[in-house]
């Protein structure tokens, strides 16, 4: 609920985080730079386990596959589950009046199997409707020779954010200042190339 909230703050934010995260998913997909959007999206295909694996699936591969977890938007079938389980939960302990009581842990414990039944049935129908869903995915933008507004202030060799339109949509882009020149909060920037790692954009100041 919070997160589709639009906070439009007029602060100077002074980043200096670099992060590129590694992460080593034993499907079979190495090497993916993630951040916090990225995962609420993340779709893991069954031929991506099975094609990459060229194995043996694992217990929980096959968990996984058959809840619905995979071919499907992992948030959305983990928060359906969630959903449901607290749902079964709340019912159960208050139909035996043991919300604050061992039998009501108990109860709680024995609602993850059901829940994730009940899961599996809720999310099947939405398959097609997520594959028909945007197929061919986001074409890449080119951010090169694009002007922005910088979000942050840049000195020397720091990392910040900046705020590009392009194809009528705001987007936000990391940035560096390209010759170690001063870039101000709010300052107007253009877009001159991006990093080796495809991390970031080298930028500087453009004056209209």
């Amino acid at each position: 609920m919070i997160s589709g909230i639009d906070f439009d703050l007029d602060v100077d934010i002074d980043v200096d985080v670099d992060i590129d995260t590694d992460v080593d998913i034993d499907t079979g997909i190495e090497g993916v730079n993630i951040d916090f959007h990225d995962i609420s999206n993340t779709e893991i295909n069954k031929e991506d386990i099975i094609q990459k694996k060229r194995k043996p699936l694992k217990w929980w591969q096959v968990l996984l596959i058959y809840f619905n977890f995979v071919g499907l938007p992992f948030m959305f079938t983990f928060t359906s589950w969630i959903f449901i389980w607290w749902i079964m939960t709340i019912l159960s302990t208050t139909i035996t009046y043991s919300i604050n009581s061992n039998l009501g842990f108990i109860l709680m414990l024995g609602g993850i199997i059901p829940s994730l039944i009940l899961t599996k049935i809720f999310t099947t129908p939405f398959k097609n409707f997520f594959k028909n869903l945007n197929q061919n995915g986001d074409h890449p933008i080119d951010f090169i020779g694009l002007t922005g507004i910088s979000l942050s202030t840049l000195r020397e060799n720091k990392l910040g954010t900046a705020e590009v339109k392009t194809e009528n949509k705001n987007l936000t882009i990391n940035i560096k200042s390209l010759n170690n020149e001063i870039i101000n909060y709010q300052d107007t920037i253009l877009i001159i190339k991006q990093s080796d790692d495809k991390t970031f954009y080298y930028a500087q100041k453009y004056d209209n």
